[in-house]
């Protein structure tokens, strides 16, 4: 736990010097008792417990003073709450190969169902964007609350030829860091392009310098990828990883269908796909977020209620002096209020 006033924690002090006071009046009480021939009598009769008893609100109090002098010094402490502020970009693969049926009925279909599923039970503060990618990356959907206007984007995915796993990444960087001069152009539009070398896809403005942050500590917002290849044309995905862990924004990858591959046809043409899980799992690790294999439909949704699970919530440095103050005074009441019942005083 870190303080903001570290100093004051002197004060505990207090707290030794008061159980040595309070051991000397218990004392001094003893010398000055009367000195009754039946004392034995009424020590026996008193019992353990009710010589126990006495000392409890002291003891009560005493944890409250401590309670009390903790919060002046304003203690920090990482605690989970819920986001109030996210966006959560989900970048799925469109590829010719996600017409294949090892993951029933096929890999798109469950691919669509599973992110349908996931935005429904987020809460509806969290906006959600959708990037769409194969041989290009295309927005299918800006960052809404509107569960509607993301359920049509998903239904209108058209399977197109390439992977441009980077792509997808870099378009998602874009749309949530629209000042952070990524060249979208250079990504390729309906048209494959040459993407440019990732040193000229995005150019900081020179009055804005960029400092790059830790991997992860962006708590606004987060990147979902889902693809069930390996990449075929546009920006390295790893290097695409790097702008995100720059910036500190989680990349989750999520692999769809078998890694052995499968032999898929379409319009006369054939070919292997086959999951490049290594990629994905260097992708997440390097922007501290997790990879995830689904190779059916039931794993698919099970990895989205993870990721909706983990995504909801942030972790934050706050100021837990109030609780402590609330800590402090409830003892401080009970003390009291234990003190006036049995003995009909305060303390």
């Amino acid at each position: 736990m870190v303080f903001l006033w570290p100093t004051l924690l002197w004060l505990l002090l207090v707290a030794p010097l008061l159980v040595l006071l309070y051991w000397w009046l218990l004392h001094r009480r003893k010398k000055t008792a009367l000195n009754y021939s039946s004392l034995s009598l009424v020590r026996e009769a008193l019992g353990p417990g009710q010589r126990l008893r006495r000392h409890i609100p002291p003891a009560l109090f005493l944890l409250a003073l401590i309670a009390l002098l903790l919060a002046a010094a304003r203690p920090l402490a990482v605690i989970t709450l819920p986001s109030q502020d996210q966006t959560i970009m989900l970048a799925m693969d469109v590829s010719g190969s996600m017409r294949a049926t090892d993951v029933e009925p096929d890999r798109i279909t469950a691919a669509q169902n599973a992110a349908k599923a996931f935005i429904a039970e987020l809460p509806r503060h969290v906006r959600v964007g959708i990037v769409a990618f194969a041989g290009s990356a295309q927005l299918a959907q800006l960052p809404t609350q509107s569960r509607e206007d993301l359920v049509k984007a998903i239904d209108s995915f058209q399977l197109q030829r390439g992977t441009a796993t980077g792509n997808g990444i870099m378009l998602s960087l874009a749309t949530l860091f629209p000042d952070a001069g990524i060249d979208i152009s250079a990504l390729g539009g309906r048209q494959a392009m040459r993407p440019k070398p990732i040193d000229e896809i995005g150019k900081q403005d020179p009055a804005k310098p960029f400092t790059p942050v830790a991997p992860g500590s962006y708590n606004s917002a987060a990147i979902i990828m889902l693809t069930d290849g390996q990449r075929t044309t546009g920006v390295d995905p790893l290097e695409a990883a790097k702008w995100a862990a720059d910036r500190g924004v989680r990349v989750y990858t999520v692999g769809v269908g078998t890694v052995q591959g499968e032999t898929i046809g379409f319009e006369g043409w054939s070919m292997r796909v086959r999951l490049d899980e290594e990629t994905l799992k260097a992708v997440a690790t390097r922007t501290n977020a997790e990879y995830f294999h689904a190779a059916t439909a039931a794993d698919l949704k099970k990895v989205y209620e993870t990721l909706s699970s983990r995504l909801t919530v942030e972790k934050k440095e706050t100021e837990v002096s109030s609780l402590l103050a609330l800590l402090g005074a409830v003892l401080a009441l009970l003390a009291a209020s234990l003190s006036v019942w049995w003995y009909g005083r305060i303390l």
